[in-house]
């Protein structure tokens, strides 16, 4: 299934994005991560990579062209060949002050420049509404926090963009809005009648007007007359965990969870719909305490490694400058990979929730690649050097994990199992082979 490329919103006032040029052109093989192009707004020039692997198709719009923010400019395709199904792209018209494209409800708006919901990411198609830190009538500054908006990979403070007062929002606290629409206007002037709507009430449908009655219906008794009990609502369907077992999370709720020893998992297995964010976790925490595992539980292995140095840092600069391996986690899955002995392992690198998984062979660093989509990782390294967690007693996971934090001016390493990955002297093993190509690392090219 191809992958949308959209013209991504740099700032709060941003309608359109100039595409300043192209790094790949229609038919190149990209990886994602890949500079596709480079866009320019007033404030700020940006690169947007490709959000997946595959072929550039259907470019729509050429270097130099202004295009309306969430507009589709180009798919990342399973081939190289263009597959017809976008229409090209038409000229971006001249910026305005009012709310373009607005619903038919919004000519009872005020007068004033929209704010819209910010793409955060290409393959972001709606934000969730955190909260709103400004109210209806607030006089607000170009640089005052407005809203705070959080996707499946970051949570970002959304500034107002321009001077004025809050005449409407159109959207609440725990809503999801569609990257480029429009949910809160700001005035030039106080408004005299600011506006507060929620999306679901934008969406949902008049109730219907009563029929009169038909003759030989019966005559409307006393419960005819008394106001109707609106039908209970049945029960949502529990959510179905996906097919390939992955969790989708936010980035916060992910490091909430983590700094508070929950399981995601929980989650799943209660069926609450992904994607989980921070708000979820509460959610989390609020669920029946989990069984004890019993004899599983005595079985998990968890060993630490404490390096008076982390020569790992250093070597990554060498490597990126010296060999033009500048992917330092890859760099980081081919040392574990190499920890574990095997002439081939798929090991997954996860830095606060954003997970890349890497084929590494037995051989050279400059040999691993990335993994096939839905491989089952061997083992899973957790590089939490950039938190402040120092400690960690996750327990026993579907694989072996080593987990990375600061100690003093060295590093901890821990390695967490259950005894049906690893035995004793297996873990033992991988530890002390990892510890040591961490501290130093060039023992792996000897």
């Amino acid at each position: 299934m191809p992958h949308e490329v959209i013209m991504p919103a740099l700032g709060m006032a941003q309608d359109t994005g100039l595409i300043v040029s192209w790094f790949k052109s229609s038919g190149d093989a990209v990886k994602s991560g890949d500079a596709l192009f480079e866009v320019e707004t007033d404030k700020a020039t940006m690169e947007v990579e490709a959000p997946a692997d595959g072929y550039l198709t259907d470019v729509q719009a050429e270097a130099g062209a202004e295009v309306p923010v969430g507009n589709v400019i180009a798919l990342i395709s399973d081939s190289a060949e263009d597959s017809g199904t976008l229409a090209k792209a038409a000229p971006a018209d001249t910026p305005s002050d009012t709310p373009a494209e607005a619903p038919a409800q919004a000519t009872a708006l005020p007068e004033g420049a929209g704010v819209i919901m910010p793409a955060l990411g290409m393959a972001q198609d709606t934000g969730l509404i955190v909260a709103w830190h400004k109210s209806p009538g607030d006089a607000v500054a170009s640089g005052d926090i407005l809203f705070e908006v959080e996707t499946d990979k970051s949570t970002m403070e959304v500034e107002a963009g321009q001077d004025g007062f809050v005449a409407a929002l159109l959207a609440e606290a725990g809503e999801e809005a569609p990257v480029g629409d429009v949910i809160a206007i700001i005035s030039a002037d106080k408004p005299d009648a600011p506006v507060q709507r929620s999306i679901a009430d934008a969406a949902s449908p008049k109730a219907a007007a009563p029929q009169p009655a038909q003759d030989g219906d019966a005559e409307p008794g006393p419960a005819d007359t008394a106001p109707a009990k609106a039908a209970a609502p049945k029960p949502a369907p529990a959510a179905k965990p996906r097919a390939d077992g992955r969790i989708l999370a936010s980035p916060k709720a992910r490091r909430l969870a983590l700094e508070q020893g929950l399981d995601l998992n929980r989650l799943v297995e209660a069926g609450h719909p992904q994607p989980y964010h921070a708000a979820d976790i509460e959610v989390l925490k609020s669920l029946p305490t989990a069984p004890a595992a019993g004899a599983a539980a005595a079985q998990s292995r968890r060993l630490t490694a404490d390096l008076p140095s982390d020569g790992f840092a250093a070597f990554a600069t060498w490597a990126a400058d010296n060999a033009g391996l500048g992917d330092a986690a890859a760099l980081l899955a081919g040392l574990a990979g190499a920890s574990l002995g095997q002439d081939h392992a798929i090991v997954a690198i996860e830095t606060f929730g954003q997970t890349r998984a890497f084929a590494v062979p037995a051989g050279p660093l400059g040999d691993i690649t990335a993994a096939d989509e839905g491989a089952a990782p061997d083992l899973t390294l957790r590089d939490l050097r950039l938190s402040q967690i120092s400690t960690v007693a996750l327990g026993a996971e579907d694989m072996p994990v080593l987990t990375l934090t600061r100690a003093d001016d060295g590093l901890s390493i821990t390695l967490e199992c259950a005894s049906h990955h690893l035995t004793a002297s297996e873990a033992t093993g991988l530890l002390s082979e990892f510890a040591g190509r961490m501290e130093h690392p060039l023992r792996h090219l000897l």
